[in-house]
């Protein structure tokens, strides 16, 4: 049996659906990034490359070509991050990664990205069915990953709220992908991101000791 067929057997069954290794080991190094970033701690970044890593098996066992397709995006901005926050262009006075709201340009140019990047990405979905069984959702978190990493990479608050968008459509596409486990994290997520939310939202008040440009 190959490491990818072993990541891909089932671990238990709950509420009748198999729960498979992949997809329980993959989201739960996830949900650990999750609250390194929550934390601004650097190891957030490469926590989000092992869990996306694990999570490429998982999705294709699934069939979920846009899941593939959102991991492996995850694992190029995990890295893309990673050297953001390892430079340390901005520090709040604990020595951690800075963290802001974004300007009016910024917040445009975020939400004015992921809905074109969430037309376009469907419009392959749609032209190639084999891609997706529900291209409009995948592309939808396909996209909104991207930007909340972007948002998360360059300190903007707005990545907890990018979360909370993926979140609402995350959950009920992953259960009925028969992820099971993936649904129960994408609900936990959803409680860390509120978490989340709120520290980052007091933390964008501490001052900045080193104002080089992010």
């Amino acid at each position: 049996m190959s490491a990818f067929d072993t990541l891909n057997s089932v671990a238990f069954t709950a509420f009748g659906q198999d729960i498979k290794w992949s997809d329980m080991v993959g989201n739960t190094i996830g949900l650990i990034a999750l609250a390194l970033g929550w934390r601004r701690s650097i190891w957030t970044w490469p926590a989000q490359l092992v869990s996306g890593l694990v999570l490429v098996a998982a999705y294709s066992s699934a069939d979920l070509a846009g899941g593939v397709g959102k991991q492996l995006l995850v694992i190029g901005v995990a890295l893309w991050g990673w050297r953001q926050w390892t430079l340390g262009s901005r520090q709040a006075r604990d020595g951690s990664i800075a963290v802001r709201f974004a300007s009016w340009k910024e917040r445009a140019l975020l939400a004015g990205g992921a809905a074109a990047g969430t037309v376009a990405v469907a419009g392959i979905f749609l032209a190639y069915p084999s891609l997706s069984w529900s291209p409009w959702a995948d592309a939808y978190i396909f996209v909104g990953t991207l930007v909340a990493m972007i948002a998360q990479a360059r300190g903007l608050v707005e990545f907890w709220f990018a979360w909370l968008l993926v979140d609402l459509v995350g959950v009920p596409l992953a259960f009925s992908s028969g992820l099971a486990f993936s649904g129960i994290v994408y609900i936990l997520y959803f409680v860390l991101v509120l978490w989340g939310l709120r520290d980052w939202w007091l933390r964008s008040r501490t001052p900045v000791l080193k104002g080089v440009p992010a």
